[in-house]
């Protein structure tokens, strides 16, 4: 065979390839496959082949498997492969042995020896293939018989194995959390490790650690924060940037892992403000990367402690998203809008037109999403309008299980806020007739109680109007050719509670069409059943009553047909039925009561009605009832009767198995060796499992209590460019500047300004019909999309909206004490720097002192001159050579005049700092509409005649014209 390609293919490996591509149907493809295995099965098993070939036939199998067919002919000969000492073989041996075998195959206990002896290979990439094959192949079993070996490789000098060791760590605790307990504090040192790529691989295994326990890891909130802050100013080298984003994936992460540290911390959720709203700044909307990372900073704002700042920013991104023409931005804008309702519950006022117009779009995704977003926004002032909306949704899809997701929102939102109780009879009614039997029963045993309670007070006239509305509403339904069977179990019951009940109805015409829901639905023994249940409270309350009860000719044959019938359950009704219409009135009543389906029963545990009988006859000589604690005196003549029927069994067959041949005992065995050998007892599952869980436990509060694991780095030479945070001789200057300078790069950050709803867009009059909608849903339109507070027009917000927006305007509101020496810096304050000096700021990294290893922080190299100027910087080794970078001053340019309205609306001005640094200072704007204005519009309004708390579609066009 002739050597083609660059990696000596062979011509038959290529058309094979080839041959696959080309392929027109299915069968056309099996065939080939089919004809490649049986010369795959001829030729691997021939003597002598060379190692080229052999990698090929490895390779030829594994499209084999890829396509769906049995290769496990050639398994064996992959595990071969990972024993030959070239290279190349070993490498692919390891790649097609972790593609065929699964965790839990026979052929993996071959392999752990050859890993073992891998992993201490010199050899880096032979250790890098074997710790791939570790991630795949090991399974719980085989984890302490490769861990020590992993656990020596973090500390390679090669970041590539000691990224993959991390990896392999983290993959041990997924599968058994407690086999690597004790090395937790091992992710907490990779944290702090030279290579980039390391430190993002440890923050993984992190945010599963944070997830489980969030109060062990508190005392990283600010390297976490150092690092994101050192990752969003392009510290890193470029070659981890991704769509001109630096190291966006390490954001992200990082992003998820302070919501999960900030969530109902205050303290720890200040210290996060900064980078956070940095982030809202410098992020690139342009690009789907740069939208992802603003995403993931609206999920963090909505997690941790709100801020009115980064909620205002997170607004105004939700505002981009939902006005952009991708329907996937829109998608995200309604999730991002659904996570800041929990924080922020009149959110949504200022975008209700938006939403509207996702809930009429075209795509599904998006309209389910939005639906998503109506059932979490929904209050008693528009539960009608939503639940309409979802049940018309919910009639139009054939998806049925969206279709059982949306009726039992549905359920809930009827449940909880319905208005009147007629108007949630009827929801229900909708529900279960186009939800059909997808709506969990439970469901309909809450309307049949709501239905007997009624209102819950002492109106007996409404509650027999809700009543007769429930029959008169299941009369009709029932001429649909179709329905339920959990809907008709209802209908059948309440037709026999009251169907008879107003005198509205006969009771010949009930009982007429209880028989005809149970001929019409034969196969249904439970609607059956109902259906007989039903007919025998009818009958019961006429005979009650004192009327003559005539039993139809359709109904007589029905009692007939189910007196014979093979269900016990439909006999028993079928004769309780017969024994209830022979009754007198007296009897009737007491065994069947009008109207006490909701009444207690009270339940007599001591059973005293038979206390005359037990009496009785205790009195004629028969043994008293001996309770079960009381019975263990007569264990022994028990187990002595049950002896002698066992010996009188024995003559007879036997069909258990066979007890094992005890051992023979000789008498010459010393008894010490018979009480060392009764020493082997094995130990019961749940007190192993019991002594495993209080080592956990105690590791893991060792782990939190020691002060050795705490990340401290006094004296440590910093990494990765230029210094994080202002030292205490620099000024807060540094933080209003709006250019900057990394990795020799001019960075000017995104000060766009944010384009309106009305100017993207040719300005449209807006329909009668969506002006109704937004009313009913909002409680109004507004053209700005925001809310107005000129108008006067409030929506009445639930119990816990107002708890949320309390607790946001307590942070707008409550005064910041500040201590004796200075006041401490406002961390969203962007605006013009001040002269004075900022205060001390404590180095983040100071508690990673002691985990790193002294020769590493001799050796550390600092890549950036600025940063070697400034002094230590933790993230030096990260830069960009010192040929690429500025070593004089930063320059602080201008924004460029491209935009005039950006000029018009930033003003910025310029002063010079000594040393030919320039700043450009942003002039601060007062954001919020004046108070004087609203009230003198709030005035002219009232004159005008226009009542605000009124629900007027028309409200926002008579206020602002």
């Amino acid at each position: 065979m002739g050597s083609q390609g660059g990696f000596y293919q062979s011509k038959e490996f290529l058309d094979l390839v080839k041959s696959i591509g080309e392929c027109r149907s299915k069968a056309e493809e099996d065939r080939i496959v089919l004809n490649e295995i049986e010369t795959l099965k001829r030729r691997i098993s021939e003597p002598d082949i060379p190692k080229r070939k052999m990698k090929e036939y490895i390779i030829r199998l594994v499209y084999v498997e890829m396509l769906g067919h049995d290769a496990s002919f050639g398994y064996i000969h992959a595990v071969k492969m990972t024993h030959d000492d070239n290279l190349l073989v070993k490498r692919t041996g390891y790649l097609a042995v972790t593609l065929f075998l699964n965790e839990d195959h026979d052929l993996i206990i071959l392999i752990v020896n050859t890993i073992q002896k891998d992993l201490k290979s010199d050899n880096y990439l032979v250790v890098c293939a074997a710790l791939n094959a570790v991630c795949r192949l090991i399974n719980e079993e085989t984890i302490p018989a490769v861990l020590p070996q992993v656990v020596e490789l973090l500390g390679h000098s090669k970041e590539a194995v000691r990224k993959k060791a991390i990896m392999a760590l983290h993959r041990f605790y997924q599968k058994s959390p407690s086999s690597v307990s004790h090395l937790v504090s091992n992710f907490r040192k990779r944290l702090c490790d030279n290579d980039p790529g390391v430190m993002g691989a440890t923050l993984c295994p992190l945010f599963d650690l944070i997830t489980i326990d969030v109060n062990s890891y508190k005392d990283l909130v600010s390297s976490f924060v150092s690092i994101l802050k050192q990752v969003a100013e392009r510290r890193l080298p470029k070659t981890y940037d991704y769509h001109q984003m630096p190291a966006p994936f390490v954001q992200i992460k990082l992003l998820k892992i302070l919501a999960l540290l900030g969530s109902g911390d205050k303290h720890a959720s200040e210290s996060m403000y900064t980078v956070v709203g940095d982030l809202f700044k410098k992020c690139d909307s342009s690009s789907n990367i740069g939208n992802a990372v603003l995403y993931e900073c609206i999920c963090c704002v909505s997690c941790i402690y709100p801020n009115p700042k980064l909620l205002e920013a997170a607004n105004d991104v939700i505002s981009r998203f939902l006005k952009s023409d991708s329907h996937n931005l829109k998608y995200m804008g309604i999730d991002a809008l659904g996570r800041l309702i929990k924080t922020n519950p009149e959110i949504t006022e200022q975008h209700q037109l938006a939403v509207i117009d996702c809930l009429e779009d075209s795509d599904d995704t998006l309209k389910r999403k939005t639906f998503e977003l109506l059932y979490k926004m929904t209050k008693s002032s528009n539960v009608e309008v939503i639940v309409d909306r979802m049940i018309d949704y919910m009639i139009s899809i054939n998806d049925n299980h969206y279709k059982t997701e949306i009726a039992s929102r549905c359920v809930e939102l009827a449940e909880q806020f319905a208005p009147s109780n007629q108007w949630f009879i009827q929801t229900m009614n909708k529900v279960f007739e186009h939800a059909g039997d997808r709506v969990n029963i439970k469901v309909a045993h809450n309307l049949m109680r709501l239905i007997a309670e009624g209102f819950g007070e002492d109106d007996d006239t409404a509650d027999s109007q809700l009543r007769s509305s429930a029959v008169e509403s299941y009369l009709r339904i029932l001429s649909e050719p179709k329905l339920p069977s959990v809907f008709l179990q209802v209908i059948c019951w309440v037709l026999g509670e009251y169907g008879t009940a107003d005198g509205k109805f006969s009771a010949s015409y009930i009982t007429e069409k209880l028989c005809d829901v149970a001929e019409a639905y034969s196969n249904d023994e439970t609607v059956k059943a109902y259906a007989v249940t039903a007919l025998m409270k009818v009958y019961a309350f006429e005979i009650v009553a004192g009327r003559n009860v005539d039993m139809l000719p359709e109904c007589q044959s029905l009692i007939e047909e189910l007196l014979v019938s093979h269900s016990t359950d439909l006999q028993q009704r079928a004769y309780e039925l017969q024994a209830v219409i022979g009754l007198d009135a007296h009897a009737v009543e007491c065994i069947m009561p009008s109207d006490a389906s909701c009444e207690d029963i009270e339940v007599d545990k001591g059973l005293s009605f038979l206390n005359t009988y037990v009496q009785g006859s205790l009195a004629k000589g028969a043994q008293p009832y001996i309770p079960e604690s009381e019975r263990s005196g007569m264990l022994n003549i028990s187990s002595s009767q049950n002896q002698d029927h066992h010996e009188a069994s024995t003559h007879g067959l036997r069909f258990e198995a066979y007890e094992l041949p005890k051992p023979v005992v000789h008498s010459r065995i010393p008894p010490t060796a018979v009480a060392s050998s009764s020493e082997l007892v094995p130990v019961p599952e749940s007190l192993y499992s019991r002594e495993s869980h209080q080592v956990t436990s105690v590791t893991s509060v060792s782990d939190a209590g020691s002060s050795e694991l705490k990340l401290r780095l006094d004296g440590v030479q910093k990494k990765w460019g230029r210094p994080t945070y202002p030292s205490p001789t620099t000024t807060t200057a540094s933080n209003t500047t709006t250019q900057n300078t990394a990795n020799g790069v001019t960075q000017v950050d995104n000060l766009k300004t944010r384009d309106t709803y009305d100017s993207r867009k040719t300005p449209v009059e807006i329909s009668s019909e969506k002006q109704k909608l937004a009313a009913s849903l909002f409680g109004g339109t507004s053209k700005t999309e925001k809310r107005s507070s000129s108008g006067g027009h409030r929506i009445s917000k639930p119990a816990y909206a107002s708890k949320s927006s309390d607790d946001i305007s307590s942070v707008k509101a409550a005064p910041v004490q500040p201590p004796p020496v200075q006041p401490p810096p406002d961390l969203l304050d962007f605006g013009e720097s001040t002269a004075t000096s900022s205060a001390p700021v404590v180095d983040p990294f100071k508690q990673l002192e002691g985990l790193l290893d002294p020769a590493q922080d001799n050796s550390a190299v600092n890549y950036g001159a600025t940063a070697a100027a400034k002094g230590p910087d933790i993230l030096s080794l990260y830069a960009e050579t010192a040929a690429g970078m500025e070593s004089s001053g930063i320059a602080y340019s201008t924004p460029t005049d491209r935009d005039d309205l950006l000029s018009a609306l930033s003003s910025p001005s310029t002063r010079s700092v000594p040393g030919g640094t320039t700043v450009t200072q942003p002039v601060q704007f007062s954001k919020g509409p004046n108070p004087k204005d609203s009230l003198e519009k709030d005035a002219m309004v009232r004159q005008m005649g226009v009542n605000p708390s009124s629900q007027n579609p028309n409200l926002f066009k008579d206020l602002l014209g």
